[in-house]
């Protein structure tokens, strides 16, 4: 009589491995649900921790089923399907996400809260609900989601999109973006793309956590509550700009957590402040990366820029100007936290920001921190925008095409910066600036027919395909209720969230047949 045959850990393991990608992040998911469902008890908030455990349990039940009726199938592992599951992920995963929330809020929708979820989970922030409406449990649950969300952009940015050559890799690779070549193999070995991310994940799991942890401690230190200050922590790290309180200028910690924020901010500016494990990170260190020196050029030119327009302003409207080196410094101080926030599309407003409007009587426009958002942070970072490794290569390519004007007879040597830029890395970028615009104008015209006014359409649509929703409070002259629009409206700001995550390349590439034959 044949014995049955028993499964250790260790094939237990390597069937969870040999799962579907998507089907992995739903049983990640479901364990997720264990942290609110026991802060929910500890706050005594039922409601929510039955929410959250029930929900939980019957999605490991549902992963165990599926996990078991995948046991021993061999695993496609098509060029492709990685980034079909990374998509389905962020479009369907938000569903099962929404499912305790709803239970805990039953005064809502499930379309508000289906959006909250995109909006978390792709790390964009931006929010339905007033924070006095939520309670603790489901703020927590917030700013998880969007931290998970971080960690899955930091771990699928170099064991998907950077193989196929997106999400900015484009512009320094050999290959057309959406295919692969060998290179990504011949330097990491000949492994598929399963266990690509399984190394990948071993590796940034810790330094997210641990970076998470440490910056917690020190807003915790600085006099914050726990609560805050681990949402607060996550946000920075996920940027996505989630706040149990309404924003950081509600904070207790003041300048000096602001601070600490501002230095783990600086994650958002080039992979390489965390990691080299990527193609475009083999050459040079970080202070000669292109994108961290443009990133620190911006943190420090405009908010300089600013102070000075406050500062000539108050003369030209005739406002008496109060020589006062504490308040000046705190306006300089409020720019430098906010562009910081907003280049790196976190989204957070420091508590001076105001201080310069109050000193001068001069509004910051709104547009500067669109601008901000919409160039964005580094490329495989858990930041959005159109990424400053591109902004880099159309800056090259203008320099030299300049240097022919004068010298048209001239040779360009590449450099050190240049290597990072293969010979048509500027038109790709430039390729993909047109698609982001075009993808812009299109959300704004959708949803100016679904009864939005054009300012608040474009504030709206910038805010989604940067994945900064802060900016939807910010940047408007006039407050932007989320909550009050349609169903169409919503829909359309939820698929432009998951467009402006994945980016329009990645998208196209999922779209074009010879890709997946290849």
């Amino acid at each position: 009589m044949t014995q049955p045959t028993r499964i250790g850990p260790t094939g237990i393991r390597r069937e969870i491995v040999q799962l579907p990608l998507f089907l992995q992040l739903f049983g990640v998911s479901a364990l997720s649900m264990i942290l609110p469902s026991i802060h929910g008890l500890v706050m005594n908030d039922h409601l929510a921790s039955r929410a959250f455990l029930y929900a939980g349990l019957l999605g490991l039940v549902a992963f165990t089923l599926i996990a078991i009726a995948h046991a021993g199938r061999k695993p496609l592992d098509g060029a492709l399907g990685p980034l079909l599951s990374l998509l389905s992920a962020f479009v369907f995963l938000p569903v099962f996400f929404a499912v305790p929330f709803l239970e805990a809020l039953p005064t809502t929708r499930f379309m508000n809260v289906y959006f909250e979820m995109v909006s978390a989970l792709t790390t964009t922030g931006a929010t339905m609900f007033n924070p006095e409406r939520l309670s603790d449990t489901l703020h927590l649950w917030r700013a998880q989601v969007g931290w998970m969300g971080g960690l899955l952009m930091w771990v699928t940015a170099s064991a998907i999109l950077a193989p196929l050559h997106l999400g900015g890799f484009e512009v320094t690779a050999q290959a057309e973006p959406g295919r692969p070549d060998d290179r990504i193999n011949t330097r990491m070995g000949r492994i598929t793309p399963r266990q690509r991310l399984l190394r990948t994940t071993q590796a940034l799991l810790p330094i997210y956590f641990g970076l998470t942890l440490l910056l917690w401690l020190l807003l915790v230190i600085g006099g914050e509550t726990a609560l805050v200050a681990l949402c607060h922590a996550m946000s920075v790290m996920a940027t996505s700009g989630i706040s149990p309180i309404g924003g950081v200028a509600e904070a207790q910690v003041g300048v000096t957590g602001e601070a600490v924020m501002m230095l783990f901010m600086l994650f958002a500016l080039s992979r390489l402040t965390f990691s080299k494990d990527t193609v475009t990170a083999t050459q040079g260190g970080l202070m000669t990366d292109p994108e961290f020196r443009i990133g620190l050029l911006v943190v420090i030119g405009v908010p300089l820029l600013l102070f000075a327009r406050h500062w000539i302003g108050a003369f030209e409207v005739e406002v008496e100007v109060e020589v006062d080196g504490t308040r000046a410094l705190h306006a300089l101080w409020g720019g430098l936290f906010t562009v910081l926030s907003f280049l790196s599309t976190t989204g957070f407003v420091s508590e001076h920001w105001a201080d310069a409007q109050n000193w001068s009587g001069l509004r910051t426009p709104g547009l500067v921190l669109m601008g901000l958002a919409l160039i964005g942070g580094g490329v495989a970072t858990t930041a959005g925008g159109v990424k400053l490794l591109r902004v880099f290569a159309l800056y090259q390519n203008g320099v030299r095409e300049m240097d022919r004007l004068v010298y048209p007879n001239s040779v360009s040597g590449a450099g050190a910066a240049g290597r990072r830029l293969q010979s048509n890395g500027a038109f790709i970028a430039w390729i993909f600036f047109m698609l982001f615009a075009m993808s812009l104008a299109g959300v704004t015209l959708l949803l100016t027919l679904t009864g939005a006014s054009f300012d608040a359409a474009v504030v709206m649509s910038v805010a989604t395909l940067s994945t900064t929703g802060p900016l939807i409070e910010h940047a408007a002259d006039k407050p932007i209720h989320l909550i009050e629009l349609g169903l169409a409206a919503k829909v359309i700001l939820s698929g432009a969230m998951v467009l402006g995550r994945l980016e329009t390349l990645a998208i196209i590439a999922l779209m074009t047949p010879n890709l997946w034959r290849a």
